[in-house]
């Protein structure tokens, strides 16, 4: 098994070489892939050290895997030219997510469409991630009839440069400048690019990834995104709207039988989900269950998880394993 990490210098892809070790993935060559100004870089891997290396070197390496976590641009160039040469790609950008011809998979909710001639296999969008997580095993029971979705965003989903923005406006001092305006002490109702529709391409991705993973190309839902000046992982508002009616109690219980989804939930102690405990947890969490009084057959839930863990490296890796562990990667 020889397994690349393009964008190995990155926020994900240093968290995807962190997840690796921890999951023990079983491989016999690591390639670290950066861009040509990164070659020739270290990066760290179970106690060892290793080189990074261009693009094309790590193609004619020929790998079996290759998780990329380098832009949508950088995919759409060279996720092709690893796929020719044998190599399954799990692409952590938006590059293939909404292509036809390409799977878009949260393994513990539609790990099953997988199959051995996928080659470039999409990881969605962080956001979508964890929400989907959560929605999945509620649609299998009470069908989903409309999912209104408010976002609580960290910094981190905007990369290192993003951090060392809010962290230098806190200590007052001069940094470069991602977003349009501060975000200490501030939100900001802006994601990525706004479309010609007035929403941003990030409330647009929660829209149509949703749709596809769940596989209900007619869901009605609909999505505000916001960034805020956390660090620990994104936060979700979710109403749900379902077509029967549900119980509580074994709404509960359907969330805390689902692989990868623990549920806090209990008012009386202050116990809910908060970014700062997801933070480094590979595990999506649920509270604030309640029901939606102003609407029949509507909940209410909160949903946190750490964005560079299961909203992308974590993700990406369980896929990687999943094709190995279903004889699908060679």
């Amino acid at each position: 098994m020889k397994l690349a990490v393009v964008g190995a210098t990155g926020l994900v892809g240093q968290e995807v070489l962190k997840i690796l070790a921890e999951r023990n993935f079983e491989l016999d060559q690591l390639i670290p892939v950066a861009s040509a100004k990164s070659k020739g870089q270290v990066v760290s891997f179970n106690g060892k050290e290793y080189e990074v290396v261009t693009m094309e070197e790590a193609i004619d390496l020929k790998p079996d895997i290759a998780i990329f976590s380098a832009g949508g641009s950088v995919s759409l160039e060279f996720a092709p030219q690893f796929e020719e040469v044998g190599c399954i790609v799990i692409d952590n950008s938006s590059a293939w997510r909404m292509s036809p011809g390409h799977k878009l998979v949260v393994p513990e909710v539609n790990g099953h469409v997988l199959r051995i001639d996928d080659r470039i296999i999409a990881n969605p969008n962080c956001s979508t991630i964890q929400m989907v997580l959560a929605l999945a095993p509620l649609h299998v029971e009470y069908k989903l009839e409309r999912v209104v979705v408010s976002t609580y965003q960290s910094v981190t989903g905007s990369g290192k440069k993003a951090v060392d923005q809010l962290m230098g406006e806190r200590n007052q001092e001069q940094v470069e400048a991602v977003y349009p305006h501060p975000i200490d002490l501030n939100v900001l109702p802006h994601i990525d690019k706004f479309e010609e529709n007035g929403y941003t391409k990030e409330e647009m991705k929660m829209i149509n990834e949703t749709r596809k993973i769940l596989g209900i190309s007619d869901l009605k839902i609909t999505s505000t995104c916001v960034r805020v000046p956390a660090v620990g992982g994104h936060s979700e508002s979710v109403n749900v709207t379902f077509k029967n009616d549900f119980d509580l109690a074994r709404v509960r219980e359907l969330l805390a039988e689902t692989p990868g989804v623990i549920v806090q939930d209990d008012p009386a102690s202050n116990s809910y989900p908060m970014p700062i405990n997801a933070h480094g947890k590979d595990e999506v969490f649920v509270g604030r269950l309640r029901r939606d009084e102003s609407l029949p057959n509507t909940l209410n839930m909160w949903i946190v998880a750490d964005n560079l863990r299961k909203g992308a490296a974590t993700n990406a890796v369980q896929i990687a394993e999943f094709m190995v562990q279903h004889n699908l990667a060679y």
